[in-house]
């Protein structure tokens, strides 16, 4: 499904992927683990076409993802991938359910068929009573689900997360990993993962190691 091939990434003189391949499966959870420095951010944003390689390839379901531009690229982004972060990056201007919803705009789908889905994904999450609260009114682990619930929206084939339990308790880290795998039978989406989390790396399907820029 998402096929990566001797990615290189240099930042100034800073080396900092080096060669990096993977192959990512659909309805696939990989962990990407390795200590800060590692290059697993910087794999991740290539990934998620946030970030353009130096070198290397790219595709997704046999597109060249490296190929696509402008209105182009920031239209497959939104049709084919989802962005959890540690950081949840809510609009604090609007509602759970807006902020859920705003992909779904930014794509252009009907307003009645994004509310039905974010009250379904709502519902999955556990945070159905909580749509009409702005993001400063729900507790951390509420805001990481309406990010989780915003990454869904548009059905993406993949969701990358950087880091997605960093910021919350271990009680509620170990109810959004289930629900990684939860969302993954249910809706069959592909997880890559960037996590110091040893708990979630070892749940994964697979675990990828990083060190120094390359795969070990």
């Amino acid at each position: 499904m998402l096929i990566a091939k001797g990615i290189h990434k240099s930042y100034g003189s800073l080396h900092v992927l080096k060669g990096v391949s993977l192959e990512i499966s659909s309805s696939e959870i990989v962990s990407i683990v390795g200590s800060s420095g590692a290059g697993k951010s910087t794999l991740l944003h290539i990934f998620g076409t946030l970030d353009q390689p130096d070198q290397g390839s790219l595709e997704m379901d046999g597109k060249n993802l490296l190929k696509l531009k402008g209105d182009s690229l920031a239209r497959f982004r939104n049709e084919k991938i989802g962005f959890i972060f540690q950081f949840h990056n809510l609009l604090p201007e609007f509602t759970a359910l807006e902020n859920i919803q705003i992909p779904g705009f930014i794509l252009g789908a009907k307003e009645s068929d994004l509310l039905k889905k974010a009250k379904e994904l709502a519902e999955i999450l556990g945070i159905s009573g909580r749509l009409d609260h702005k993001p400063s009114e729900l507790s951390g682990g509420e805001q990481q689900r309406v990010a989780v619930a915003r990454a869904l929206i548009n059905s993406p084939a993949v969701v990358f997360a950087d880091e997605p339990s960093g910021n919350l308790d271990t009680a509620n880290a170990k109810g959004l990993h289930q629900l990684f795998f939860q969302l993954r039978d249910e809706l069959k989406q592909a997880f890559v993962i960037v996590t110091h989390n040893e708990e979630l790396a070892e749940m994964a399907d697979r675990k990828v190691q990083m060190k120094d820029g390359l795969i070990v």
